[in-house]
């Protein structure tokens, strides 16, 4: 006899049926558009430069460059030579690993905010670390928690570099600021600081007044020498003194 009647009501499966196939979903329409979630970053860099000092060549005159910072820096001033000539493809750019190796042998040693820095200015072309002397700090603003420039801090300096007809140093007031945004008065107070560090400059010994010299960068091409002292490459044919060292050239 069946014992259809100890199953519990709604759960057995009538006698002689057997149970109906599952039913096949519906199969979901594709969109004409794929939903997609968006990720973006922007990155807002600036720097500023000034004219041009000319300021009488001499022994002594690059060891002055950390004292036009003077009432301006708010940290330790680090002063950067030039790059040697071995590291000439050097450029801080991560996605070209061996540029980027090269910048990190020439300034990895550097503190970070001398790297951010250089980072910055050297991004905008603002200075030219192949023949440039800079003398920088931060000027404005804070450090996070790892020692690097919040991105509304500026930061900035003097930058020198050898005039090759006379040989005097020719030395420019820059400051830079920026990363993931921008504070609505950072260009002010950056115009500010520039005045003051222009000031500093004009107001040290031996600034013969503004000059409108083109830095040596700005001259690409044609052929070159090698200075006789320190072997920097890329000294033009005619020029009396090397832009690198400012030593008098000997030609021949």
């Amino acid at each position: 006899m069946p014992l259809e009647f100890l199953r519990r009501k709604g759960t057995g499966t009538p006698a002689g049926k057997a149970p109906a196939a599952a039913i096949p979903a519906a199969p979901q329409a594709i969109p004409e558009e794929a939903v997609a979630e968006d990720h973006q970053l922007r990155l807002n860099f600036a720097a500023k430069t000034s004219a041009g000092v000319r300021l009488q060549g001499g022994p002594n005159v690059l060891g002055a460059l950390p004292q036009m910072l003077d009432g301006v820096a708010l940290g330790d001033i680090e002063v950067v030579p030039p790059r040697e000539t071995s590291l000439t493809i050097a450029s801080p750019s991560i996605i070209r690993t061996e540029e980027a190796a090269e910048w990190l042998r020439a300034h990895g040693g550097a503190s970070p905010i001398t790297r951010h820095t250089l980072y910055v200015l050297e991004l905008l072309d603002a200075i030219d670390p192949s023949y440039d002397t800079f003398a920088g700090s931060i000027l404005d603003g804070e450090v996070d928690t790892s020692g690097f420039p919040e991105y509304s801090s500026i930061v900035g300096g003097v930058a020198a570099h050898w005039d090759e007809s006379t040989g005097d140093l020719i030395v420019r007031a820059v400051v830079g600021w920026g990363g993931r945004g921008a504070r609505g008065d950072t260009d002010r107070t950056a115009n500010k600081l520039l005045g003051r560090l222009l000031g500093n400059i004009l107001d040290s010994s031996g600034a013969l007044g503004l000059t409108a010299v083109d830095r040596p960068g700005a001259q690409p091409g044609g052929p070159t020498v090698t200075c006789q002292h320190c072997f920097y490459p890329n000294v033009h044919p005619r020029a009396v003194y090397c832009p690198k060292c400012g030593m008098r050239m000997i030609h021949a």
